[in-house]
């Protein structure tokens, strides 16, 4: 599944790599009843690749139904009420257990309004950041990294009074710099690479028209000491780029576990904010929502809905869209109609 977008005319490389990404973490066999060449593999059909995501997902339930944490899921379902809505938050350092669909666990999928989250053990809330006072408007900055129909992105956003939008294309490292600085801070960044990206890799291991998180460390933990509550990277290796990520402490990340193409991941950031925004949902379902849309898009983009994933820091509530860029004492609970939510967190060590 992590070479999720290679299915659609790539080299696909060694398939044998996923399976041995996945057997210290999942004792029971992804690759059963395969026959794979070890010489390498040019080219899976998109039925294949169905087939392996299949076979994913069951072998993964079946480790997760093994042994003493069966029972575990068993009181867990007597206790959750299927009306909430369910943060399920993955707490682990193992980087593998990390990359599994969780989304896919009969847990999560039994329950409609619940949807998964990954964290790392350690977490602890920023005491610098603050809420941007005297705004009215919902901050967003759209970074893309390549030329593109502005007009047509511009069209993937509900038509709110609260909203304002700054679109920087293919931005200098000092443009980019610029804007996260600024003072009147951000409450959502949306990062669009494709041509143009971010990448967690250091000079030495990075190509020209890719810039080193490293590199705006300081002006990203600005941004977040300013108000910035969500950012979505559709760029890299997106668990990666989270892991660098959480030295900065902000609050909620999406990231992409690879990279959509352009066009969808501008669908996806859009159903995303109709459904925040538009619809008033939790942070937590309107990623939901985004995400299952994406099956829609699956017959020529597969596996498009096993690619995003919410980074947490559990120790910061997510916010709703009527708190973003506000004092805290201006949101009531009274004000909007989402359903009731509960937190759910595993710690894997």
């Amino acid at each position: 599944w992590c070479l999720v977008y290679q299915c659609l005319g790539d080299d696909y490389g060694n398939l044998n790599q996923v399976f041995r990404q996945y057997r210290p973490s999942v004792p029971v066999s992804v690759h059963e009843g395969l026959e794979i060449d070890a010489s390498g593999i040019t080219h899976v059909s998109c039925v294949n690749f169905q087939d392996l995501c299949q076979e994913l997902h069951r072998s993964m339930n079946n480790w997760l139904a093994s042994g003493g944490f069966l029972s575990i899921e068993l009181q867990l379902r007597s206790i959750i009420d299927p009306t909430d809505a369910l943060q399920v938050i993955i707490e682990t350092d193992d980087e593998l257990l990390r990359r599994l669909p969780w989304h896919r666990w009969n847990l999560v999928s039994d329950f409609p309004f619940a949807e998964t989250s990954v964290s790392h053990l350690e977490y602890k809330r920023n005491l610098s950041a603050k809420v941007s006072a005297g705004r009215r408007q919902v901050r967003i900055l759209m970074v893309l990294g390549h030329e593109k129909d502005l007009a047509k992105t511009q069209s993937i956003f509900p038509s709110l009074d609260d909203l304002e939008v700054v679109y920087l294309v293919n931005p200098t490292r000092a443009e980019l710099t610029t804007q996260l600085w600024h003072p009147a801070g951000w409450d959502l960044l949306f990062f669009d690479d494709c041509d143009w990206g971010i990448t967690d890799q250091y000079p030495s291991e990075y190509n020209d028209h890719c810039l080193p998180i490293h590199t705006l460390e300081s002006a990203l933990k600005a941004a977040v000491d300013n108000g910035l509550q969500l950012a979505i990277f559709n760029s890299g290796d997106g668990l990666g780029l989270a892991s660098v990520l959480r030295k900065l402490q902000i609050p909620i990340v999406v990231v992409m576990r690879l990279p959509l193409p352009s066009q969808i991941a501008d669908a996806f950031f859009g159903n995303f904010l109709s459904a925040f925004a538009g619809e008033q949902l939790s942070l937590y379902l309107a990623v939901q929502q985004a995400r299952r849309k994406l099956q829609g898009v699956e017959d020529e983009f597969p596996g498009a809905s096993w690619l995003p994933m919410i980074c947490v820091n559990p120790a910061v509530e997510p916010p709703l869209w009527l708190q973003l860029g506000r004092h805290p004492q201006a949101y009531s609970n009274s004000d909007h109609s989402a359903t009731h939510s509960s937190q759910l967190n595993l710690k894997c060590a």
